[in-house]
């Protein structure tokens, strides 16, 4: 299992994915016990707004939900924007494939992440905040729901608390079970009431004009999980874990043809080998390594197995870190078959409000599917290419370009793979076709 426990910042364990059901939940008295709280009490009775952020931007943090936006910026970002009144949004919606961090998170310590969203929302002048939750995880939204009214029975949540003159109130607001509901403008449609369908961005972004028009601050539920321990040990002690331009510890979902699938803490700038082999114990039945789809990026194969898994060491190779969803692939396991079926997520997921999006996510599945099922000819290969180098950059959300990366880069790396489904009219690893859409 993982052997750098002594940098774990937000998990007390590795979490195996048979564990994921049964992970018990750290209750308040128990937190308590292990410093909970404390560092809101730093932050209200000793620190001021200013003090807060500049500690965060000390520490380096990251934005752990995909983008890594510095958090410390974002943050001064909203405090210095005008509005009648400003907001938190925690996104929990986590929508992606393979994805279980967040939910790890408020299953296993719910009381960090909110200590963390009141923090932030004392730090930026918030009053009332937000934890977008995706609506069919209705476990976590009951141990939300009771570990907020257990912070606001001990006063660490609700008006003047603390004793103080900040009063704060975090309203649960469940969102469509989509992928594109976690993108941070369409978040705030569904607040509002509306649709979950992302803005054109610019003009306006949440940080300026979010909820209601009023500056928002949205970080994710593993960004702000880190906030109490920045606070309370300070941004210097933060900085020294991880890699220099991403510190920290990142929470990554493995998952595939793994002998040990599940939610692994490990500081940033950690290998994909050490990833692999000694948290998931290597590949099942001896299998060896093909590749690794990282959700929305381009995948990465056997020449980068040693790869630091950060943004830009991944950004280098041509990937990306994403939500540090990594899903593996054995030498026996099909790449096409693998592209069609993260392909076909995009496709189901798009909102259909962009017809490139749309029409798009459509084409390329459809043509996946064909090459799959051994009717695929070459112009198919070279028709996806095209509407790959097209589509870049299309939409007002980031799902048709994360599609494109993970065809364009698939394609790239195992051309030879997807000529052979076309030559030999089948699957030559599977000896026979998958399902149609």
């Amino acid at each position: 299992m993982n052997t750098v426990s002594e940098q774990r910042v937000l998990l007390t364990r590795d979490i195996p994915m048979s564990d994921f059901r049964s992970l018990e939940t750290i209750s308040i008295d128990s937190y308590l016990s292990k410093n909970g709280y404390k560092a809101l009490a730093k932050a209200l009775l000793e620190l001021k707004p200013g003090d807060i952020i500049e500690e965060v931007k000390k520490s380096g943090l990251r934005g752990r939900g995909g983008g890594g936006f510095p958090t410390g910026q974002k943050w001064e970002i909203v405090a210095g924007a005008t509005g009648e009144e400003k907001h938190v949004c925690c996104n929990a919606a986590e929508g992606e494939q393979e994805t279980f961090k967040d939910r790890c998170l408020i299953r296993s310590n719910p009381h960090q992440l909110i200590e963390g969203i009141i923090i932030a929302s004392y730090a930026v002048g918030a009053h009332k905040s937000y934890l977008y939750v995706n609506e069919n995880y209705r476990e976590e939204i009951m141990l939300l729901e009771k570990a907020l009214k257990e912070a606001k029975e001990k006063r660490y949540l609700g008006e003047k608390i603390m004793g103080t003159d900040f009063s704060l109130d975090i309203h649960i607001q469940k969102c469509p079970d989509k992928y594109v509901a976690g993108e941070e403008t369409a978040m705030i449609e569904v607040i509002e009431g509306r649709a979950a369908k992302p803005w054109q961005k610019p003009p306006y972004y949440p940080a300026n004009r979010g909820i209601y028009g009023n500056p928002t601050l949205v970080n994710n539920t593993g960004t702000l999980s880190n906030i109490p321990h920045i606070v309370l040990k300070g941004g210097d002690w933060f900085s020294k874990i991880g890699s220099q331009r991403n510190p920290g510890t990142m929470l990554f979902t493995l998952t595939g043809d793994i002998n040990r699938p599940g939610i692994y803490e490990l500081p940033l700038g950690t290998t994909l080998s050490k990833l692999i082999n000694h948290c998931g114990n290597g590949l099942k039945d001896g299998r060896r390594f093909k590749a690794a789809f990282l959700p929305g990026n381009s995948p990465v194969t056997e020449s980068h197995l040693e790869i630091r898994l950060d943004l830009e060491s991944l950004k280098e190779a041509g990937s990306g870190l994403g939500c540090a969803a990594v899903t593996v692939l054995g030498d026996g396991t099909c790449a096409v078959g693998a592209t069609l079926k993260f392909s076909r997520f995009f496709m189901d997921e798009s909102c259909g409000q962009c017809p490139p999006c749309q029409m798009g996510t459509a084409n390329m599945a459809r043509l996946l599917q064909k090459i799959e099922d051994g009717q695929g000819k070459m112009d198919n290969l070279d028709a996806i290419e095209n509407m790959c180098s097209l589509s870049k950059g299309q939409g007002y959300c980031h799902l048709l370009s994360g599609d494109v990366f993970v065809v364009e880069g698939a394609i790239r790396h195992f051309r030879k793979e997807f000529e052979a489904h076309i030559h030999e009219k089948k699957c030559p690893l599977q000896g026979s076709p998958v399902n149609t859409l």
